[in-house]
């Protein structure tokens, strides 16, 4: 895409990213099958003619029309995966913004990685798999499958949820790398995380044969501080050939640099779009706080001085619309 277009069209996005007030939003919550194991909750955000009234969603009070009738056919779909221990809230304004500019937006909830639930967070290969079976449901079992196009599909993820896109759209990681690393970097967040879990070797892990699921109908990927970035080698995503992303926060010391991000960037086969953002920290990339996330949640809510989360997102979130535009190929509405 020209510069100049895109420098007008994310002007444009920006500019009326926080007045949802004039578009209208559908919103359902499913459960979809998971094999033997319980069913992953899963939210939808979509276009809809339907009236919106409030409803509640977590601590997060968002304006939807709950169960309405989607609005339009053919349309693309953009499927969400959270960070460790993270919720299908976490970016409910990016799913809101998606939806708004006619993306049909599903939020799955990785059992065993979730806020309350975190007995299993370090079985990463069960994260692209549950991802694969929420887009096969939604493209052959959701009740409006109908209205999506199965050739436009795309992800976003944050931290694990990043890890979980670039494994989706078809890179190996080297879990093997955990140890050395920690051994290296004992005081980091994820090694401090492995030792108050009891975890003193990774290499322990009961890691299936085969264990990588990859999504063959994404067609581009964004991702957002990518957790375990340095166990992707260069021969480990040579297999990512769609677009690819890639945003930082300068201010991410939960993740530092050059192991996570700078690590996913350089083995990426192709240059990925990258986005460096100034003074951001790593929960800066979640959805800004209510007032009741606040009080239960500070450490995750809280931004560095001169850092407004809220103006962040405006436009994230817009350079994500014109990111999947572009590389799924939609058609910007002519209003």
């Amino acid at each position: 895409m020209p510069t100049l277009i895109r420098s007008l069209l994310l002007g444009l996005l920006v500019w009326s990213a926080p007045a949802f007030a004039e578009a209208r939003f559908g919103f359902q919550q499913v459960r979809v099958p998971d094999g033997g194991e319980p069913p992953l909750p899963v939210a939808i955000w979509y276009p809809t003619a339907a009236r919106p009234a409030p409803v509640r969603l977590e601590t997060f009070t968002q304006e939807v029309a709950t169960d309405a009738p989607v609005a339009g056919r053919a349309l693309p779909l953009v499927i969400i995966s959270h960070g460790g221990g993270g919720s299908l809230a976490d970016y409910y304004d990016t799913a809101l913004a998606l939806a708004r500019a006619g993306f049909v937006v599903a939020a799955l909830i990785h059992n065993g990685d979730t806020h309350g639930d975190e007995s299993r967070v370090l079985e990463l290969w069960r994260r692209p798999a549950q991802l694969h079976r929420v887009v096969t449901w939604l493209l052959a079992g959701w009740r409006d499958r109908d209205r999506l196009d199965p050739g436009r599909v795309g992800g976003y993820g944050f931290s694990n949820g990043g890890f979980t896109m670039l494994v989706a759209a078809g890179g190996v990681p080297d879990l093997a790398r955990i140890d050395p690393y920690c051994r290296a970097q004992p005081g980091h967040d994820l090694c401090t995380a492995l030792r108050l879990a009891g975890i003193t070797s990774v290499a322990a892990l009961p890691v299936p044969h085969d264990p990588w699921v990859r999504e063959p109908r994404l067609r581009a990927v964004a991702v957002a501080a990518p957790g375990f970035g340095f166990t992707f080698t260069r021969g480990g995503l040579a297999g990512v050939r769609i677009p690819v992303a890639l945003w930082r926060g300068s201010e991410d010391d939960h993740q530092p640099e050059p192991w996570y991000d700078e690590a996913v960037r350089r083995a990426l086969p192709r240059p990925p779009e990258y986005h460096l953002v100034p003074g951001a920290t790593h929960y800066d990339f979640l959805a800004p706080c209510s007032a009741i996330l606040m009080r239960e949640a500070k450490p995750i809510c809280t931004t560095r001085r001169g850092f407004d989360r809220t103006i962040f997102h405006a436009r994230f979130n817009a350079e994500l619309v014109v990111f999947f535009r572009h590389t799924l190929r939609l058609t910007p509405p002519s209003s």
